[in-house]
């Protein structure tokens, strides 16, 4: 499987009164895996925007803990992109799941107010992070 990973640094502030990281954190750390993948694909930021954002939370994550994030591509369609995402967490490194993130980005064109076609080289792009079933 092909995926990316993005180390999160958890800071005090992500936490709530029992020490858990909030559950509204989850989806920033997604945000900056999603980030960091397309930057590592050379794809420069501002060309999407979030149509749909799900989580579902598997466990708790405690302030301490090493977290991660690893991004990969499910699906890519005319104007979206469909990302898998995992929040990894755990006191002796990023390991067990602490989140599933489904995420649909859409090639936007701002001035024109609508989504606009994934351009062809960038459609190849995420077709290499593709994870086949």
């Amino acid at each position: 499987m092909k995926r990316h990973r993005t180390e999160i640094q958890v800071r005090f502030a992500d936490t709530d009164a029992l020490g858990h990281i909030n559950n509204a954190v989850y989806a920033t750390y997604a945000e900056l895996g999603r980030v960091e993948f397309m930057r590592g694909l050379g794809i420069a930021p501002g060309g999407f925007i979030l149509a749909r954002l799900a989580l579902d939370y598997r466990r708790q994550v405690r302030l301490g803990e090493r977290v991660s994030v690893e991004t990969w591509v499910e699906r890519v369609g005319n104007s979206s992109v469909t990302m898998r995402q995992v929040v990894l967490a755990g006191a002796e490194g990023a390991t067990e799941v602490a989140a599933e993130v489904e995420a649909v980005a859409v090639t936007f064109d701002y001035a024109a107010g609508r989504p606009v076609r994934v351009p062809d080289e960038m459609r190849e792009l995420f077709l290499n992070w593709r994870e086949q079933p």
